[in-house]
């Protein structure tokens, strides 16, 4: 156990010389796309043919390393998820994508052995070859601060972090500043909350701070709920020990003394990771009693989450924790007030914490270089749909949407044409071509009825129905409400019943007019943050997309053709042979005819169940 500070500094230097002594290394992504992908199995390729060929490797950080040795190790998310599996070879940074089993013995032999690098399987684009993975497009306009870790450092090696100049902020924290000074110091460097609000984390550690009712808490969110949004895993399950001590520099500067981290419990991954790095910091003296002998005190704990969304909004977590259900309560108090056990309390989220230690480390002014001058630093984002380089990407506050899409997503896939990103999640809105020049930060998303919420961007092409993307979110919030304010139970469950009908081709006269109102009402009097931003896709669609509803509602038609219950299944006369397979398959007995004779499909009758089109031996049967 690290007993003071000299210790410390000495146990970090000898992590990091022992880090670059490894000359080679074979760094395999064992994020959770690539390892759906086989990246395990080709990881445990690459040691059995070292093995057989007699190559000197080791899979952890060696005592005393050898130059000629090769590591071989598990990172975590490099963030290119679509082209994985992927393989980076360093010291070149050589990336290879789409890595199978049967390609690792070229690699050994290539590149370990001789030092060439396989062409065939490094990233292209356009004709053009990247090896090296700093040059290719998807991580050229990245910043990775936050993500910096993740695809370098075996996230279970606390002694890897410490190599990276890990706890040197907690270390400055304890040694050299003082609480007012390290919330001076976050306040100064414009950090905004990156849960959703983009409320001053400087601002709320204060309150707490000048609470006098003991004991504190910190809280940190991992409850990600949003579809899609991923990007807290990949901190919580790759670079745990940054979120740590972000919380531990909090409570420093807030007075706490014990940390809890409400993670949701579909994290598996992410729950054993942290509970592992909380062990290993306290095995070292970084957490538990008197701390590198200051005598500061700080102990962590992991909560589980169930699954409720509703459980993201501050009240309900804490809630949560307690063993209470997780319902939101008015406010008036505050969580800065009366948070955790009725106790002040600070709570940020995974992205909120790990920007900390960056922070201390390189001071406010460094900080307010990046990004915008009211949304400082960078934002995570988690890129989706159908969009052609889907992965988990961080860029500083202010990137248009224009760059996000085409210059680190490579546009839509399969040269599809864009039509809109939903931004925000649940919570969020759409956005269309004319915000392609928008910057993505808290002030100018809020000017067009959208917000950053946790990342989540996924991208929509022509063929999506704008009418359902809406049903499907409000559905997902509609489900996820707690029901204990009318607005948001009421409301929502009248929304999605309106919206339901649209898509089922039953829409009337007045229902635009109606959703509209509804929605409005909602966000100004629902109780929580769930309920208020409840009806955003909804509203956003109609502002934008007022056209596709139109045409559900008086045309009977999707323009996008995707709405099932709109579309109209035909038999072409020139093509049928009047076989009657159709008939005989069509489970309402919606298509008659005599044999030998075309058929024809009765449409009040015919429920669109596509039985027809998959029966037809002649292809004469089609869905419009």
């Amino acid at each position: 156990m690290l007993t003071n500070r000299a210790q410390l500094q000495e146990l970090r230097a000898s992590c990091a010389k022992r880090m670059q002594a490894e000359t080679k290394r074979i760094i395999v992504c064992a994020g959770a796309g690539c390892v759906s992908k086989g990246a395990l199995k080709i990881y445990d390729k690459f040691a059995e043919i070292m093995k057989a060929k007699g190559v000197n490797f080791s899979l952890e950080l060696q005592k005393e390393p050898h130059s000629d040795s090769v590591r071989l190790k598990e990172s975590g998310c490099h963030g290119f998820c679509e082209i994985g599996p992927l393989v980076r070879v360093e010291p070149q940074g050589w990336l290879y994508v789409k890595v199978k089993v049967e390609d690792c013995e070229e690699i050994i032999e290539k590149t370990i052995i001789n030092g060439e690098c396989v062409d065939r399987l490094v990233y292209t684009q356009d004709g053009q070859i990247y090896r090296e993975q700093k040059e290719v497009p998807f991580y050229k306009k990245q910043t990775r601060m936050i993500l910096d870790n993740c695809d370098k450092i075996d996230a279970t090696s606390i002694e890897e972090y410490l190599a990276m100049g890990g706890y040197t902020a907690l270390e400055k924290a304890l040694f050299e500043m003082n609480s007012e000074e390290i919330i001076n110091e976050i306040s100064e460097s414009g950090l905004r909350g990156r849960g959703g609000g983009g409320f001053p984390a400087g601002r709320k550690w204060s309150q707490v701070a000048r609470q006098k009712n003991f004991p504190k808490y910190v809280v940190c969110n991992g409850d990600e709920g949003d579809p899609g949004a991923f990007m807290d895993r990949s901190v919580m399950e790759d670079d745990p020990h940054r979120m740590i001590e972000g919380m531990v520099i909090a409570g420093i500067a807030t007075g706490a003394n014990d940390g809890y981290i409400y993670v949701r419990a579909e994290y598996p991954k992410a729950v054993a990771r942290l509970q592992l790095a909380i062990e290993q910091a306290t095995a070292l003296g970084l957490l538990g009693d008197n701390i590198l002998g200051t005598g500061f005190k700080f102990y962590m704990h992991i909560n589980r989450g169930a699954g409720a969304f509703v459980c993201g909004e501050g009240s309900a977590l804490t809630a949560s924790i307690e063993g209470k259900r997780g319902m939101p309560r008015t406010k008036p108090p505050r969580t800065v007030e009366h948070g955790l056990f009725d106790k002040p309390t600070v709570l940020n989220n995974v992205e909120t914490y790990a920007n900390v230690s960056t922070i201390i480390n390189n001071g406010s002014e460094w900080f307010k270089k990046i990004g915008t001058e009211n949304s400082t630093g960078t934002k995570t984002f988690a890129l989706t749909g159908n969009i052609q380089n889907a992965g988990l990407i961080e860029v500083p506050m202010g990137t248009t949407l224009r760059e996000v899409i085409f210059d680190i997503g490579g546009g839509v896939r399969d040269g599809g044409k864009f039509k809109a990103v939903q931004i925000g999640g649940p919570s969020g809105g759409c956005l269309t071509e004319e915000h392609f020049d928008l910057p993505l930060d808290f002030d100018s998303l809020s000017k067009v009825g959208a917000i950053i919420g946790s990342g989540g961007l996924v991208v929509m092409d022509q063929k999506t129905c704008m009418v359902e993307v809406a049903r499907f979110f409000m559905d997902f919030t509609q489900k996820e409400s707690c029901g204990k304010c009318v607005p948001c139970r009421e409301g929502t469950k009248r929304m999605l019943e309106i919206l339901n009908r649209i898509v089922d081709g039953k829409g009337e006269d007045g229902d635009i007019e109606l959703l509209k109102e509804l929605g409005e009402t909602i966000s100004k009097t629902a109780l929580c943050g769930l309920g208020k931003t409840a009806a955003g896709p909804v509203l956003s669609t109609i502002k934008y997309f007022e056209d596709e509803y139109r045409a559900h509602i008086y045309d009977k038609k999707c323009p996008a053709g995707a709405c099932k219950k709109l579309k109209t299944i035909t038999i072409d006369p020139e093509l049928c042979k009047g076989c009657s397979k159709c008939a005989r398959n069509c489970p309402v007995g919606a298509i008659k005819g005599e044999l030998k004779k075309p058929f024809v499909i009765d449409q009040k009758v015919c429920i669109k169940c596509g039985a027809c089109l998959s029966n037809c031996p002649f292809h004469a049967i089609k869905e419009i």
